[in-house]
């Protein structure tokens, strides 16, 4: 069984990104995974090895609303800050996770700042 090479040049960039980015309690990494279909975020303090928080298109409240993945992916940015503010996190390091700074991985990061977040 071989592996789709888009997966594996994905996940060296994602080494080769997580060699460089760490987070702390006091600034985590903002962590994203895109799916075909939904997108997720973390908060993550690498010190602990910790998930502060995570927000994705899946929750209750985002999934309802019938707009684009991208749309959705605004609303994931800003459901993360809301609950980062709530734990007193105003900035993170941003975690692109092998994907490109184009779409929704964007849309995200957006979303974020919209939120109030310092990326």
């Amino acid at each position: 069984m071989s592996l789709d090479p888009k997966v594996i040049r994905r996940q060296k960039l994602r080494w080769r990104i997580r060699a460089k980015v760490t987070g702390t309690s006091q600034k985590p990494r903002l962590s994203v995974f895109r799916s075909n279909k939904d997108i997720y975020a973390q908060l993550i303090d690498d010190a602990t090895g910790t998930t502060l928080a995570a927000a994705s298109s899946r929750q209750k409240d985002i999934a309802a609303q019938k707009v684009t993945k991208s749309e959705k992916s605004v609303l994931v940015g800003k459901a993360i800050a809301e609950k980062a503010k709530s734990l007193g996190i105003e900035t993170c390091v941003f975690d692109r996770g092998g994907y490109l700074y184009h779409g929704r991985v964007k849309s995200v990061a957006d979303g974020a700042r919209e939120g109030g977040m310092k990326l």
